[in-house]
């Protein structure tokens, strides 16, 4: 049986077909093929052939592997011998589309009765495809066999079908066999590779395997137990998350400002620094250290990368906390969404029992986001409310669709991405939420607009409970939000955040600036339950306190109405360490800065306030460190991009082109040799006919980064050592220097 060769197969495709097959195999346009012959020799590399199957669901597989256990890579096989390989739960309207996807990827090409496969087809399944030998082409006769080689020949039939022994050193008659492989050797049911090594024939081990030699194959994908969700109850529940999660990372930022961890001299984050801060944000582990690898990968954290480095919010972060909750959010869920690491490896060990940590080499994974998106664009694609509450239904699913991708890992990679995911506020009860999906679709830009839209409106109101909690019912409105973060401190967080007053709460608004006043009008009118007494007094009896000493810069100074206080202050043994000198009754001065000198006090139980010049009182809060943020380097994709449509319209026309020009008439192809200045006159002739002719012609070329490429131009104008021309595909004209054209043949178009 005899078939077409794949380029004569390729060149029989139309237009539409073969841009389908770039679109499905990107790689094969990376450059631009120059006909047919170099296409379809790249469609048989063993690199594309492998990348290919990545997106070749578990029965077009089968069906490839089939085609190689019959023989396809080296002969046509028909499409009705495949039944004998892949069984008789087949039935022929899925073989026949698996073939077609096969065909669309040109990793089959023929009739239904003259079907072929890339030589190195074979190589992607292994040693030996199917479990199976090799082929022999002869018939065998297994009658006659006794218990013990029918034991050695199932167990090899069974694969793989290669068998140690060293009753393979040489074969003897079957007369003078004394064991069951001898004997199966001397009958040639067994193939000697070497003195150690046997082999089963193919077709033995078809035989043995009966009607189903490649086993139970699943031909359609599974069914994930799924559950239908109203899409706002999913969205709500996302947008708590979200909230949460812009949070959490506020508050992360604000930690590391006022005490940048280091960075280990191997890189990353210590052991200890991740656990203070798992403790101060309230998460455990493996949330804080989700947290850490997002502020990093959304650039709001770097390494200064100094004599002694540390982890510092950059000059961004500052940008990103003035901005509102939703954008905050979109940036670092863009972020999780295109990070090449893989933090749930955090707190597991490698093969040499070394800790994966925080911000290590060891967590980077390329591929990362492309899995990740892999997930959410499955989740995506079902119905919207649609929520797959298992995911291992979600793995099993995936797998189906695409077993060679994701690796080892690959079932784990689906279930962290659901956690993160929603975590990050991307998926909610096993859904994706509407501005997840935007996310994927359009971009953190629109996904902030959209989870504006679905977030409830701020409150401008909170409830203030007796026992000196305050309950946000819902997020805030950024002005009371920021009161809220100065006067109380977080006690609970969730679709409703709890508030905590005290003293300390109280002394820090205080020393922020606030009036007792201020803080007095504060609650009685953004609170919708009445103020309680306990509130009010421990206000007014913090500000009868506070701010009594005054201090200034001298170093710094202390002042007091009271000299009575100064003198209790000069009394107390924290004097010696800040090194206070009274020198008035009511004035004390110290050399150390006034920051140290307050805090000192304030350890002391004194309640000091700063003031300033005016005799305002000042807000020496620090601001804390910054640093610059990072030169980023553009990720480079772990697949080829995939062109438009358009652009594989033109590779396409450019490749029917080179095949119009190689099958050109000699004397109407002219190759220039390098170095020629304005190219030889044979090259000028037929360039000039072109011009004169109005045809187009096919032009190799060398461009100024040394890179070979190929047009197709129709010539304006040939002289003066530059070729200049008209691309109807790129609508440009081009313009060539003669002595960098390396070839040229006229094109008869059809």
């Amino acid at each position: 049986m005899s078939g077409t060769t794949l380029a004569d197969w390729l060149r029989a495709q139309d237009d539409a077909a073969l841009v389908a097959l770039l679109r499905a195999r990107p790689d094969l346009a990376t450059p631009p093929p120059a006909d047919m012959s170099v296409l379809a020799t790249r469609v048989g590399t063993r690199a594309s052939i492998a990348r290919a199957c990545e997106d070749l669901d578990t029965f077009t597989l089968a069906v490839l592997e089939a085609l190689v256990v019959q023989g396809g890579d080296s002969e046509p096989v028909a499409l009705a011998t495949l039944t004998q390989v892949l069984g008789p739960d087949v039935k022929p309207r899925p073989l026949k589309q698996a073939v077609a996807r096969l065909r669309s990827f040109a990793l089959a090409w023929g009739d239904d009765d003259a079907l072929s496969v890339p030589p190195v087809t074979r190589e992607a399944f292994g040693a030996h495809p199917g479990g199976l030998g090799r082929r022999t082409g002869q018939t065998y006769d297994l009658g006659g066999i006794t218990e013990g080689e029918q034991r050695v020949l199932q167990k090899l039939a069974a694969g793989p079908p290669i068998g140690d022994t060293k009753d393979a050193s040489r074969v003897v008659p079957l007369e003078k066999a004394e064991t069951p492989v001898q004997r199966l050797l001397a009958r040639g049911l067994l193939l000697r590779r070497d003195p150690g090594t046997v082999e089963l024939p193919r077709e033995i081990g078809l035989a043995l395997r009966g009607e189903r030699p490649l086993g139970p194959i699943q031909v359609t994908e599974p069914k994930p137990k799924t559950a239908v969700l109203p899409q706002n109850g999913i969205d709500a529940t996302g947008g708590g998350e979200a909230l949460e999660l812009v949070r959490h990372v506020e508050n992360l930022i604000t930690s590391w400002s006022a005490e940048p961890p280091p960075v280990l001299r191997t890189g990353g984050l210590g052991v200890r620094d991740l656990r203070k801060v798992a403790k101060d944000l309230g998460v455990d582990e493996q949330r804080a250290a989700l947290l850490i690898e997002l502020v990093v990968g959304a650039d709001l954290v770097a390494n200064t990368e100094a004599t002694e480095p540390e982890w510092v919010p950059t000059t961004k972060a500052d940008v990103w906390l003035a901005a509102t909750a939703e954008v905050r959010w979109a940036t670092v869920a863009h972020a999780w969404l295109e990070l090449p690491r893989l933090p749930a490896l955090i707190g597991r060990r490698d093969e040499k029992d070394k800790l994966f940590t925080p911000l290590a080499d060891e967590i980077r994974r390329a591929q990362a986001p492309r899995d990740r998106r892999w997930v959410l664009d499955t989740l995506a694609a079902f119905p919207k409310g649609t929520a797959i509450s298992n995911p291992a239904d979600l793995a099993a699913l995936l797998g189906w669709r695409a077993p060679r991708r994701g690796g080892r890992q690959r079932d784990e990679l689906v279930r962290w991405t659901v956690e993160e995911g929603t975590a990050v506020g991307v998926l909610a009860l096993g859904a994706i939420t509407t501005a997840g999906r935007v996310l994927l679709d359009e971009g953190p830009g629109h996904a902030a607009k959209t989870l504006g839209d679905a977030l409830p409106a701020p409150l401008d109101h909170v409830l203030v409970q007796a026992d000196l909690t305050v309950v946000a019912p819902g997020r805030l409105e950024p002005d009371l939000a920021d009161e809220m973060a100065l006067v109380a401190n977080v006690e609970s967080a969730g679709s409703a955040t709890v508030y905590r007053i005290s003293e300390a709460t109280v002394r820090r608004a205080l020393d922020a600036g606030r009036t007792a006043d201020e803080l007095q009008e504060l609650f009685k009118i953004r609170s919708r339950t009445p103020v309680p007494q306990s509130l009010s007094y421990l206000i007014d009896d913090a500000a009868r306190r506070h701010g009594r000493l005054r201090g200034g810069a001298a170093g710094s100074f202390l002042r007091c109405d009271d000299p009575v206080l100064i003198s209790e202050v000069l009394a107390h043994p924290e004097a010696a360490r800040l090194e206070l000198r009274r020198i008035a009754p009511t004035v004390v001065v110290s050399p150390l800065p006034l920051a140290d000198v307050l805090d000192g006090l304030r350890s002391a139980g004194f309640a000091p306030a700063a003031e300033g010049p005016d005799g305002q009182v000042l807000d020496l809060r620090p601001g804390g460190r910054r640093t610059t943020p990072r030169q980023r380097t553009a990720r480079k994709p772990v697949s080829p991009a995939v062109p438009a449509d358009e652009r594989l319209g033109e590779f396409v026309r450019l490749v029917r082109a080179g095949d119009r020009a190689a099958a050109t008439p000699r004397g109407e192809r002219v190759a220039v040799p390098g170095n020629l200045g304005a190219g030889p006159s044979a090259t000028l002739s037929l360039l000039q006919q072109a011009a004169r002719a109005r045809r187009r012609v096919l032009v190799g070329f060398v461009d100024s980064h040394g890179t070979a490429a190929q047009r197709v131009i129709e010539p304006h104008v040939v002289g003066g050592g530059v070729l200049e021309g008209y691309d109807h595909s790129y609508g440009e004209v081009l313009r060539f220097p003669l002595h960098r054209v390396t070839s040229a043949a006229l094109v008869d178009e059809d």
